[in-house]
């Protein structure tokens, strides 16, 4: 009962100056926040992961993002954000498809193997 009966403070409102909006935004800089979501998809442990399977060594890969220009970092980033987890699979699957099939069938015209009825 309290609650709704006792003193509540105010809310104060009042025009805010543009220039004091300005002076109080930090200025972006987009090269460091591009650099840090960079750091920051390095430092995750899956990635760390298939670094190390792959025969890279984390510090290294960081040391390498420290000394890359801003514009490089910032198409890395672009990349990171147009390629979705896991999207390309159908197609890899195809193409490993169609590869295969081709295999055999040069096999198979060449007598190696006997996959396709082709008359022999």
């Amino acid at each position: 009962m309290f609650v709704v009966a006792g003193p509540l403070p105010m809310a104060q409102a009042a025009m805010v100056p543009t220039n004091q909006v300005l002076q109080a935004a930090e200025p972006v800089n987009p090269a460091a926040t591009d650099r840090e979501r960079l750091n920051g998809f390095l430092a995750r442990d899956d990635v760390r992961r298939q670094m190390e399977t792959l025969g890279v060594d984390p510090n290294d890969a960081r040391m390498r993002v420290a000394a890359m220009p801003d514009s490089e970092v910032a198409r890395l980033v672009g990349k990171l954000d147009q390629t979705p987890a896991g999207a390309g699979w159908f197609a890899t699957l195809v193409w490993a498809v169609v590869v295969i099939a081709i295999v055999l069938l040069i096999t198979d015209l060449l007598g190696v193997t006997d996959v396709y009825p082709l008359g022999n």
